[in-house]
């Protein structure tokens, strides 16, 4: 190992000064670790500076993929590439190994829709830390020949400096412009949108009503020369010192209109004499091909870019026909009413039969441009619409007769794959973000129908369902979407207003459409809306992918139900709310579906926020079993991309009676609780003193006394008199004197491993005599330099120790999980 024994501040230096001594590796850029770029002189012109390199640095040896989903997740947090020009190559590197990735092969992941860049890069634990080291290790697998660009210190240093000098070139003129390439014309395009798009003399909402975005401007500029546009086929034109905007009338013809700039190119010119243009022509139709990336960031979620893999839109097509019979395309009209560029409707053979409409003007051109190359649709059945917001009277006419003749509509098949944004994301549900505006809440069909179906109006695909359920009655619906239309406890209302026979259908990982990163199914539902019926339950079948996404496996199949309210887990919990009695720790919670484990814990301290939102509930002696087993259901299930969104209910009333489930739970919560003793009373600790040879007496012996079912004092007499006092009350589930508590096997393994791991931290120097699990935890992992809990210790004793617990507690889990089903919490 080349860089054994040194820390790793000093790797970074010693790296630097070994490869890169003749590039500037002295800027800290944000919590970058390591970043190397071009060394200017001092007298330089002050040019943005053109990084080569963005790395991760580690002393110890490390998973390469690990390092690069926790670099890409600190780059994702700070959004560095909004301000300076991303580099040629992230990487990262230990004391024996260096890795580089070309910049532009991972910068799909910045772009992302609804994703929670707000966690911890360093938690390695985290939903959304997993998702992108999935996504960098497919794409290394897939995309990147891994063997050109991973090195070893020691045996490869030939080859890491021959790597260093041919792709880390300086420029022979420290003037000179800076190229454009596919790592960088984003960032070029955010400050272009600052610097000249103000002086551009146009009306942006009516272009926009067009059908042509800033980033149609910013392209004119980007591929010219001499300032004149050397693309033809762009939407807008650079013509020396103006610009020409064209936009296609109905008639098939197009329009184009003159504009200017408000200063005279003045800004223009001191903006674009920094960066050589046009780029490599190699770049051009990436470039042009990722326009997507040039729309504003709520336009891309109401256009919802979620392409429709290939293997998808085939097995829909092939369910349709099991349900409508195979001449279904012969005997039924087709309406993609978001369709798009028009890939879900590929493979559909009687054009007369199809119409596809889009609120985006520039990707009706896309599919009128595919017609011309042979693409089997009409070009008058493909047009400009925003079903969100417009009219059926501008409609087709031939479109418009088939929704106004009733026994027409009967057959009309309404076949999409609606945009999923919201108004809230995931940030918002925990707290870390705003709401999102101009998604959902401002469309025509939210004000029509929010008071009608509440907050699932506030979901796009819902709105898409609601007007066609109202304004196109009697149609087949074939759409695919999120399951919360059959299952969630916010879509009640929705449930209450849509009522139609769900045929058939399938669910498959939403992570193999394009833009989606989240481990959940999405669903391929045919409804009939002329059949009136409750949605009470669904089963679907559900299908996986390889890794190529072009083939689907079917794993089985699944059920889906509807609940309505007072159902829910949550409501079964309210019965056991407690404000009177002494408090001994909080229950924080949220959501009432898997996806929302996470933010299920036990603790005594609470966030502003929390308490702000209420988003607890106290845990006294009282409720101690009953929200013991809340958490414990809650967490034994973890989340998987097809349960995600399934509920926990209101369960039956087996549970009451068994006493050795109750003591599961109670033993699950006791060893998986955030508890400190830093933050007051620990009343946490499931030992005696003598049990783990502490050096003096503890503050509380409330849990022992709750386990043994004999009052065992201390200072903290308050809690132990009502104890005292209501010992004689009779209880299935709480605490009276004299009844001690008897615990499973898997229970009393974890007690074991429990009471060893208390036993040698007691038997540390300057222990803390009422440590609490969290506590211990804390002492041996330590924290790293941004505050977060290091996942191991440098002490291998304690590394077994937690191991042997966190086993015990596993098989502790795997005990519970069926009874999870059984009594009712959740349903197969």
């Amino acid at each position: 190992m080349k860089y054994r024994n040194i820390l790793e501040e000093e790797v970074k230096n010693v790296v630097a000064a070994d490869y890169f001594g003749k590039f500037d590796c002295t800027r800290i850029l944000g919590k970058i670790d390591f970043a190397v770029k071009i060394r200017r002189p001092k007298n330089a012109i002050d040019f943005n500076d053109e990084y080569l390199l963005w790395a991760e640095a580690k002393q110890k040896p490390a998973d390469i993929l690990v390092m690069l989903a926790q670099l890409v997740l600190t780059i994702g947090k700070a959004r560095t590439f909004d301000e300076i020009l991303p580099p040629k190559f992230l990487g990262c590197y230990d004391s024996e190994k260096i890795a580089f990735v070309p910049y532009h092969d991972i910068q799909g992941i910045f772009y992302q829709n609804d994703f929670n860049w707000n966690v911890a890069p360093s938690d390695h634990d985290t939903k959304e830390f997993k998702q992108v080291h999935e996504h960098i290790k497919k794409i290394i697998e897939n995309d990147i020949p891994w063997e050109t660009y991973l090195f070893d210190f020691e045996k490869d240093e030939k080859e890491i400096r021959r790597f260093i000098r041919e792709n880390f070139i300086v420029g022979k003129s420290v003037t000179a412009k800076i190229k454009i390439d596919k790592n960088n014309f984003i960032i070029i395009y955010n400050k272009w949108l600052e610097t000249v798009k103000p002086t551009i003399a146009v009306d942006w909402d009516v272009v926009k009503k067009n059908g042509i975005i800033d980033g149609d401007f910013y392209l004119a500029d980007l591929l010219s020369a001499e300032n004149k546009t050397l693309k033809d086929k762009l939407f807008v034109l650079l013509h020396t010192n103006y610009y020409e905007a064209y936009r296609r009338l109905e008639n098939g013809l197009f329009t184009s209109a003159k504009v200017d700039f408000k200063d005279d190119q003045k800004a223009y010119t001191q903006f674009w004499a920094k960066y050589e243009r046009p780029p490599h022509e190699d770049y051009w139709d990436y470039i042009i091909e990722r326009r997507d990336l040039l729309v504003p960031q709520d336009v891309r979620e109401r256009k919802g870019s979620f392409f429709t893999p290939q293997i998808w839109v085939e097995l829909s097509q092939r369910y349709i026909a099991d349900v409508l019979g195979e001449d279904w395309q012969d005997e039924y009209y087709v309406w993609d009413c978001a369709a798009g560029t028009g890939n879900l409707l590929a493979g559909l053979t009687n054009k007369y039969n199809i119409w596809a409409s889009t609120l985006d003007k520039a990707d009706v051109d896309v599919m009128h441009d595919r017609i011309a190359n042979g693409a089997n649709f009409l070009e008058d059945h493909c047009f400009p619409f925003d079903f969100l917001n417009d009219d059926f009277s501008k409609l087709p006419a031939g479109l418009k007769k088939i929704i106004d003749a009733p026994e027409e509509r009967k057959r009309l098949i309404i076949y999409i794959n609606p945009p999923y944004a919201e108004a809230s994301s995931r940030k918002t549900i925990v707290s870390k973000g705003e709401n999102k505006s101009n998604v959902s809440t401002e469309t025509k069909m939210y004000k029509i129908f929010s008071p009608i179906a509440g907050t699932a109006t506030r979901e796009l695909f819902a709105q898409f369902f609601l007007r066609i359920y109202k304004e196109i009655p009697d149609c087949k619906l074939a759409s695919f979407s999120t399951l919360k239309y059959a299952n969630s406890q916010y879509f009640i209302k929705f449930r209450n207003f849509f009522k139609a026979k769900f045929e058939k259908g399938f669910v498959c990982p939403a992570n193999s459409f394009d833009n989606v990163n989240g481990d959940f199914p999405i669903g391929f539902s045919i409804l009939n809306l002329a059949d009136i019926k409750e949605i009470s339950k669904i089963e679907v079948d559900v299908y996986d992918n390889n890794r190529e996404k072009t083939q689907a496996f079917f794993i089985g199949t699944k059920n889906f139900y509807s609940y309505e309210k007072g159902k829910f887990i949550i409501d079964w919990l309210r019965k056991y709310y407690d404000k009177s009695n002494v408090f001994i720790a909080y229950l924080r919670m949220q959501g009432t579906d898997v996806q929302n484990n996470l933010g299920v814990f036990v603790t005594n301290n609470l966030s502003k926020n929390d308490l702000v939102k209420h988003l607890y509930a106290t845990i006294t002696k009282e409720n101690l079993i009953e929200f013991s087993i809340y958490f414990a259901v809650r967490k034994v299930i973890l989340a998987t991309w097809l349960n995600d969104r399934d509920q926990f209910l209101f369960p039956n009333k087996q549970w009451e009676n068994d006493i050795e489930f109750q003591n599961d739970c109670l033993t699950y919560t006791l060893f998986n609780n955030n508890i400190s003793s830093k933050n007051g009373v620990n009343h946490w600790i499931p030992f005696t003193e003598t049990e783990v040879n502490s050096r003096d007496k503890f503050d509380s012996h409330f849990m022992v006394s709750f386990l043994s079912g004999k009052i065992v004092r201390n200072a903290y007499a308050d809690l132990f008199r009502q104890l005292e006092i209501e010992n004689k009350k009779k209880s299935k589930t709480g605490w009276k004197e004299g009844q001690k508590r008897e615990f499973s096997a898997e229970a009393q393994a974890v007690f074991a491993a429990g009471k060893n791991l208390w036993k040698y931290y007691h038997a540390q120097p300057q222990c803390n005599v009422n440590a609490s699990l969290y506590d211990i935890r804390e002492h041996f992992q330590g924290r790293n330099d941004k505050g977060k809990m290091n996942n191991k210790s440098d002490n291998e004793t304690y590394n077994e120790l937690i191991g042997s617990l966190r086993s015990a507690l596993k098989a502790l889990a795997n005990k519970i999980e069926p009874k999870v089903y059984e009594y009712g919490f959740l349903r197969q």
